[in-house]
């Protein structure tokens, strides 16, 4: 058994990046949250992607919890919400005690299905915000959903937790949207160890998430506080991290862009495999390497043959609609995602990997073709 290749693991930069700003928060004394790696980051991240202003925070999760909250979603209020994601993408809807009705997605981006959405559109008018997730880096087909959000006056909130890098029509993701979310867990394509961001044109609200990020402290000088607060902030040490590996992100595309190139010129001609798809107006960061099964090799058979020889591999997401918590909430669609999720899997898609590596991965694929 050789060793262990990962799904995707953390890969810090070679050049040291992150220790340097890490090294700076220690001898500043600036370990608690806040500081100027937590500014820095913020502005580097926002100039990175094309959007206004950033809010540095503790998880992806927290970003979309206080990205619903400043759209103004409540108590009662319909939100949108793609099914085929992780459950970060739907649990703070539940946090805000509003309703999520889950949309399926299409084949043609594995993301939201514009017609589900307008489906959904015609049964709840009343909707407040849409949450739409770009999986796996592959954005979805942002114009039909982003014109069916301002038609129908709705906020938009873009998932973009697992494609910071990634492109539709020359424009990053997470900046079509009202809001935009980015993750840095340890899996993700750049990592702080843990922690998200939160990107918006609205500096006003930006700002305001920031203030409840921040244990919703007024200005005064006793503690006062005159609306609900949370304590989502970033810390000074982590947004180091963050930091230095923001510097190395394009590298980490292009690895992710290889590795993917690999698995469909070595495993692409097989029977029954699909890779996930590739559109000309969308430019990937491939996050994940993933691709579903039509034939007599399942999902299953793959993941099962590489743990043998101590290789992570995974299913493509459960959709929400189907896990046992949400199961209760109205779904929107044909049964896409749970074909996509029947049929998915994702192969390790680690950016430390080698040639030896993905050879490694291939030919234990291969052989169940024989």
């Amino acid at each position: 058994m050789g060793d262990r290749i990962f799904l995707s693991s953390p890969h810090m930069s070679d050049e040291g990046y992150e220790q340097e700003y890490v090294k700076e928060a220690f001898e500043t004394n600036w370990i608690a949250p806040l500081g100027e790696n937590v500014n820095q980051f913020e502005r580097e991240l926002a100039a990175k992607v094309g959007s206004k202003s950033a809010a540095a925070l503790t998880s992806g999760t927290a970003a979309i919890h206080l990205a619903l909250k400043a759209a103004g979603v409540g108590e009662g209020d319909i939100v949108f919400c793609q099914t085929l994601t992780f459950s970060a993408t739907a649990n703070p809807i539940i946090y805000q005690n509003a309703i999520p009705v889950f949309i399926d997605s299409d084949y043609e981006t594995w993301n939201m299905s514009s017609n589900a959405l307008e489906e959904a559109f015609k049964k709840y008018p009343e909707v407040k915000a849409v949450i739409v997730v770009h999986l796996y880096g592959l954005s979805a087909d942002m114009d039909k959903i982003v014109e069916l959000c301002g038609k129908h006056n709705v906020a938009l909130i873009e998932d973009a937790a697992e494609s910071l890098g990634t492109y539709y029509k020359g424009k990053h993701t997470g900046t079509f949207g009202d809001y935009g979310i980015f993750s840095f867990n340890g899996n993700k394509i750049i990592t702080t160890s843990g922690g998200g961001m939160l990107v918006s044109d609205n500096e006003e609200r930006t700002a305001k998430v920031r203030f409840w990020a921040t244990q919703s402290r007024d200005k005064s000088r006793h503690y006062q506080h005159s609306e609900l607060g949370f304590n989502y902030r970033m810390s000074n040490v982590v947004a180091g991290i963050g930091r230095g590996q923001l510097k190395v992100l394009d590298k980490r595309v292009e690895k992710k862009n290889y590795i993917f190139e690999f698995y469909k010129r070595e495993l692409g001609n097989l029977e029954g495999i699909l890779f996930m798809p590739s559109n000309d107006w969308n430019e990937p960061n491939y996050w994940l390497s993933s691709m579903t099964l039509n034939g007599r090799v399942r999902p299953l058979d793959i993941m099962q043959a590489l743990e043998k020889e101590n290789i992570e591999s995974r299913p493509v997401w459960k959709p929400m609609h189907m896990q046992p918590f949400f199961g209760k909430y109205d779904f929107i669609g044909t049964g896409i995602s749970e074909k996509l999720f029947e049929n998915g899997v994702c192969l390790p898609s680690d950016t430390k990997m080698n040639d030896e590596d993905l050879e490694r991965v291939v030919n234990i694929i291969k052989g169940l073709w024989k």
